[in-house]
């Protein structure tokens, strides 16, 4: 397709000019084109950046015309000064709702002027990409509209614990081995409920900073092992529009998700992500990326702020390398887990596979006990 009128179509796509044939024929040339899905996420942040320029130019205009009128009537000078110091009070009378708006425009350009410094600066990853990880308002939102608890069961946590931050785990050893972000545990310990609403008790076993991966422990004589982990853990790389999808716990209950790869690499070319087009949530936050034949192909993890459904999953071999070098310490904690090899999901529907998964996949509490 000619790059202008790709660039027209693509505008006419944002601004919901195509009709239903012609936007449903784009979205799935989108889907399997990773190269145009990019410039169309490009294209809806230049938009979005003009957008911010048009206001901010308005604006300044508005203020200009203001000032030009307050000149023409020789209520200030060139310099900005009243003409009279004895006007003071009468000219404050006369033009304070002029002067208020005046203010009110200027505080407004200021503001404007202040978020588009920010907007176009140099910024560390965090401010561009957002955590998936749950904040505690949010838990407690989440509580007080469905209840203190899950379905109503009885809490594991030590007593005046506190929830600092949730996100989703899923097995990686049937012996009750979790992998989830690392993001996710800013407490000092964890429970974590599977998608039955059942809440256990689970030790925080290690933390990666670096790869943004850490371990739990499920360690609660409740908790009955699975027989099989039925999901495999890609060792390799995956190719670029490859369709995927997740299961996590932005809410109470479990979520499934679908979309694709759209780049091999993540934010800022990171080496240790995928980029992800896939609608993605706070509590996202070590959920499994799958792909169609039920391999692990990542852990979500993050998402970028100003491009819509756009996300970001740390790669799965990640997870090997991490294993591999705690098997090299004194600690022989790790050389119990043993990773899944072979997906029994392969050739499977896909709510045949939700089905099988569901059970692995957990909603990860991290507290802090007074």
């Amino acid at each position: 397709m000619d790059d202008i009128l790709l660039l027209e179509a693509i505008e006419r796509y944002l601004n919901g000019d195509m009709d239903v044939n012609e936007r449903a024929y784009f979205e799935t040339l989108r889907k399997s084109t990773p190269e145009i899905d990019q410039m169309v996420v490009e294209h809806s942040m230049f938009l979005h950046q003009m957008d911010i320029y048009s206001v901010h130019h308005n604006l300044r205009q508005s203020f200009q015309a203001t000032h030009a009128k307050l000149l023409e009537r020789g209520d200030i000078n060139e310099g900005g000064e009243l003409t009279a110091k004895g006007q003071v009070i009468q000219l404050w009378n006369k033009y304070k709702r002029v002067t208020a708006i005046a203010a009110s425009v200027g505080g407004v350009i200021a503001l404007v002027i202040c978020g588009l410094a920010l907007y176009f600066a140099p910024v560390v990853n965090g401010s561009q990409i957002e955590q998936l990880s749950k904040a505690i308002e949010v838990i407690k939102r989440n509580q007080q509209v469905q209840g203190n608890l899950i379905n109503q069961v009885q809490t594991k946590l030590p007593e005046n614990a506190k929830f600092i931050s949730g996100g989703s785990g899923f097995l990686i050893d049937s012996k009750g081995f979790i992998i989830t972000n690392a993001h996710v545990l800013k407490g000092s310990g964890a429970v974590v409920v599977n998608s039955k609403g059942q809440e256990f008790n689970a030790s925080i076993v290690h933390i990666d900073q670096d790869k943004d991966l850490a371990i739990l422990k499920i360690v609660d004589s409740d908790y009955e092992p699975v027989t099989s982990i039925p999901y495999s853990i890609r060792k390799g790389n995956t190719e670029l529009g490859e369709q995927v999808f997740t299961l996590g716990y932005p809410r109470n209950d479990i979520v499934y998700g679908e979309g694709y790869l759209s780049a091999r690499t993540g934010y800022n070319s990171d080496s240790l992500s995928y980029q992800i087009q896939i609608s993605a949530n706070p509590g996202n936050s070590g959920g499994p990326v799958f792909n169609n034949s039920g391999e692990v192909i990542g852990i979500l993890s993050t998402r970028q702020a100003q491009a819509e459904g756009v996300a970001f999953a740390v790669k799965s071999k990640n997870i090997y390398r991490m294993i591999e070098e705690l098997k090299k310490s004194e600690d022989t904690t790790f050389d119990r887990i043993k990773l899944p090899a072979h997906s029994l999901l392969k050739g499977m529907e896909r709510k045949q596979q939700i089905t099988r998964v569901e059970d692995c996949v957990f909603y990860v509490k991290a507290f802090n006990s007074k």
